[in-house]
């Protein structure tokens, strides 16, 4: 009899070893990503992760709530889309076993307020109508901005973390009509509403310039820029995972910065998230 359970824990060491070798021998990363940036920075990339053997393979999404739960199902090794406080509010919405973890901090949108019917800030009507994001931690983002901007006041202990709806609005002085979309509805709709507040990747996707095009626009070098960096985000299991810390090395690169900074379609609107010599 022991012996038989000798033989039998042996057999599970062999098939744990046998199962830890495959993860080690991962050649295939599959990523999540939503459009532009994020999928045209994962394309760039591509060719330099090849080098240290593997295969990069991209699932596009245009939706923001499908990305985390297709990852936590094990269909995507990671996705590259989010920032924390959207990250952090998804995982509070989730058991234990289907919640991620940051891994690889890449770059900073700036948030900005877009004209539609009105061309200013200055020119805006009573009642005019302000399409904002619907997801929570982005409408906090865009009540914030808006705030920011002059145009309405929230609590006095209203931050990123607040999870806010047009609801926690403590004066609205010119009775703005705010409503709330699907971020990826917004860019569309400019023509029916007098301003949209619109996230960077949807922004750049529809072909606006943020630093360009922004009639108000989020400081890049202020908290918004620590807060909403864009995290690739994995399976806690995989945190310090090899492929990990492979497409790290290739995503923080002089090439990727360069790609950021001197793309005139992203014209301010994507900011590297680190620095070359830290990344080297």
């Amino acid at each position: 009899m022991k012996k038989l359970v000798s033989l039998l824990v042996a057999a599970l060491l062999v098939l744990s070893a046998f199962s830890l070798a495959l993860a080690d021998d991962k050649t295939t990363i599959v990523i999540g990503a939503t459009p532009s940036p994020h999928r045209e920075v994962l394309e760039l990339i591509a060719d330099d992760l090849a080098e240290l053997g593997y295969t990069l393979e991209i699932i596009e999404f245009t939706e923001y709530p499908l990305p985390n739960p297709a990852l936590a199902d094990k269909q995507l090794d990671a996705n590259y889309f989010q920032h924390l406080p959207y990250l952090n509010a998804y995982n509070d919405t989730v058991a234990d076993a289907e919640k991620l973890v940051a891994a690889i901090p890449v770059h900073y949108e700036p948030y900005g307020i877009y004209a539609g019917k009105t061309a200013s800030l200055e020119d805006l009507k009573d009642g005019a109508v302000i399409a904002v994001t619907n997801d929570p931690s982005n409408e906090t983002r865009a009540l914030l901005l808006l705030q920011e901007a002059g145009l309405i006041t929230l609590p006095e202990d209203a931050g990123t973390d607040s999870s806010l709806t047009v609801l926690d609005i403590v004066d609205n002085p010119k009775n703005l009509d705010i409503r709330e979309v699907n971020a990826e509805l917004i860019p569309s709709m400019l023509e029916d509403v007098d301003l949209g507040v619109i996230n960077g990747n949807y922004a750049i996707g529809a072909g606006l310039k943020p630093s360009e095009d922004a009639i108000y626009l989020e400081a890049a070098d202020g908290d918004s820029g620590v807060i909403y960096t864009n995290y690739v985000v994995v399976r806690p299991e995989d945190a310090e995972a090899e492929w990990v810390e492979a497409l790290r090395s290739v995503l923080q690169s002089k090439k990727v910065s360069d790609f950021m900074l001197n793309n005139e379609d992203y014209a301010g609107g994507v900011i590297p998230a680190f620095t070359v010599e830290d990344a080297e």
